[in-house]
């Protein structure tokens, strides 16, 4: 560290690092003619320099006049000082832990905030260096070793309030609660009788709680938010760009409270814990932008698990180019969906993206000319360019009726949310020979299975011959982030593994994951697809009879023009979109050919 961090217990001076800034001529003369006369100003006085010199609006000579954000001040001064960066992942931090070693008004005075507590190691971020003061009290209460990193003094108040406030809503819920068990269905739960009693679900802290949960997983990117018991306590785990994330742990009174708020919200039974449920709620993000989520609950040996499923409607209504179609790609689907009759299917696993494709597809052609009716269950996004149908089993409304009905409302376009038995999938057929053309989905590992999976349910060969106009299978693979993404040779043998048994030339160049502050250190940030478009023609029409070989309708296929998904993920990373590893995680199936 720099001789002038020596001195303990005085916060940073910005004139010494506008000397500093000086020193490593990062600024051009006019820029730190600028510093100082912000420095003098008596309004800045009780300001962290860091913020007050972001405020200049400043630019780094050293990078061809890259504009100097505060976070950008930060990284420097740490090198600067020879301290550790460290940018915040919340994903990560043990809030109830961290929050009990201070308190909320002790560490604001320090401006710290600790990020890891062990038995052998404290790590505090700080914003003030030379203040030393709290590491003597903090020396008295632990024995471990004490490590300082520097973070941006921004983050250190955001998280600070955050964490603190999730804390104290917590602790306000379990004083509530008195340490009582939350009625459950936990089937090894140690029942006291006398201490029977469930937690306010309208309390303000559990309240306080749900709201905060929400908002974090709307800033965290999250597709999905888990809500999990287990024997001694509930965890929450978010899913950003396919991955599943451990968030927190909530004490099992607090978790059966939070989610009897959520089906409160959700308009379901909350008396009801031995059934699984669905819900949904609308809500609002931090910048006022309506969200939709879908709300199921299952019972479990340990009591109920709830997923939320996000619906962003900018994330299901997207362009073609944003989902990750080619040129070649989007000329074939557009060829397909504008047949007038026939049936168009989607497959892939769950959370592979067929949603969004159908209803982004949907969207364009629901024209003003045009009767579009969806048999849903549940309705993934309320659309108000179609007609849209819920699918209620418990009243016989199940996805064979529900076509039947809307055969009867002159429509033009059907789309079926899955086609998942016999009855189903021949009024999908009954409806495109009636002269409409449907669109629906079914779960299949590759386009040409679900010839097969049409197969085995029982819809005879001549059917699917006459009806089934394509089938396109996808898979969403996370894209490298732009800010970090770092290029490398290209191992040729890998290369080759991925596009076997096809001759396709390597690219110079790949990128691999790297991990910076915009992607939280995964080197991931968003999800594209990558599809494989079957499109039925004379000579695979040959092939679909019963007892048919996928492999043999794969490889006319390939032979017709269908690239496989790996293919399709090949491009993606020669584009430097994503990585080798990637597509072999998301689309295993080697190429049979």
């Amino acid at each position: 560290m720099r001789e002038e961090s020596k001195t303990e217990d005085r916060k940073l001076d910005i004139q010494q690092v506008i000397k500093w800034l000086q020193e490593d001529r990062i600024l051009s003369a006019q820029d730190l003619q600028k510093c100082r006369q912000y420095a003098a100003a008596k309004i800045n006085l009780h300001k962290h320099p860091l913020k007050v010199l972001a405020e200049c609006e400043l630019s780094d000579q050293t990078q061809l006049g890259k504009a100097l954000s505060q976070e950008d001040l930060t990284q420097w001064l740490a090198k600067k000082l020879a301290l550790p960066y460290y940018y915040f992942d919340p994903l990560k931090i043990d809030v109830p832990t961290v929050t009990a070693l201070f308190s909320k008004a002790y560490a604001g005075n320090y401006n710290i905030l600790p990020i890891k507590i062990s038995d052998d190691e404290i790590v505090v971020a700080t914003a003030e260096p030379f203040v030393r003061a709290w590491q003597n009290d903090l020396a008295k209460m632990h024995h471990g070793k004490i490590r300082c990193v520097f973070s941006n003094p921004d983050e250190i108040k955001r998280y600070l309030d955050e964490f603190y406030n999730f804390s104290k809503s917590l602790k306000g819920a379990q004083s509530h609660n008195d340490g009582r068990a939350a009625e459950g269905q936990n089937f090894e739960q140690l029942v006291e009788l006398s201490k029977i009693a469930d937690l306010d679900a309208n309390n303000q802290h559990v309240v306080n709680l749900v709201n905060w949960l929400l908002q974090y997983a709307f800033d965290q990117r999250a597709s999905d938010i888990h809500i999990e018991p287990r024997r001694l306590q509930g965890n929450v785990r978010f899913r950003i760009d396919g991955i599943l994330h451990n968030v927190y742990q909530l004490p099992m009174p607090i978790m059966n409270a939070v989610l009897s708020r959520l089906k409160i919200l959700g308009r379901m039974n909350i008396a009801e814990k031995r059934l699984p449920q669905d819900g949904r709620i609308k809500t609002q993000n931090s910048n006022g932008k309506e969200i939709e989520l879908r709300l199921s609950t299952m019972p479990t040996a340990f009591g109920e698990k709830l997923v939320m499923r996000i619906f962003d409607p900018e994330v299901l209504l997207r362009d073609y180019e944003q989902l990750g179609f080619t040129k070649q790609e989007l000329t074939l689907w557009n060829r397909l969906v504008g047949h007038t009759h026939g049936i168009i299917l989607v497959t892939g696993p769950t959370g592979s993206g067929k949603t969004t494709t159908l209803y982004s597809t949907l969207k364009r052609l629901a024209t003003p000319e045009i009767n579009l009716c969806t048999v849903e269950d549940p309705i993934e996004q309320i659309e108000p360019a179609f007609n849209q149908m819920q699918v209620q089993a418990n009243i016989g409304l199940d996805f064979a009726s529900g076509i039947r009905t809307l055969l009867r409302q002159d429509p033009d376009i059907i789309m079926v949310g899955e086609i998942r038995d016999l009855e189903t999938a021949e009024m999908a057929v009954q409806a495109s020979l009636t002269g409409h053309l449907v669109i629906s989905t079914l779960h299949t590992n590759n386009a040409p299975a679900a010839v097969t999976r049409l197969l085995d349910i029982g819809v005879p060969g001549y059917l699917i011959q006459q009806t089934v106009l394509g089938i396109m299978a996808q898979r969403l693979i996370r894209v490298l982030c732009k800010h970090c993404k770092t290029a490398v040779p290209t191992d040729e043998n890998q290369w080759r593994a991925l596009v076997a048994p096809f001759k396709v030339a390597p690219p110079r160049q790949l990128f691999k994951a790297v991990g910076c502050k915009e992607c939280r250190n995964t080197g991931f940030a968003g999800r594209v697809g990558i599809y494989e478009i079957f499109e039925n023609s004379p000579a695979l029409e040959k092939l679909i009879v019963e007892g048919c070989d996928t492999a043999l309708l794969q490889k006319q296929a390939i032979k017709e023009g269908m690239r496989p998904l790996r293919l399709s993920g090949a491009e993606k990373v020669a584009a430097g979109i994503t990585t080798i590893d990637e597509i072999l995680r998301v689309a295993p199936e080697r190429i049979e050919f």
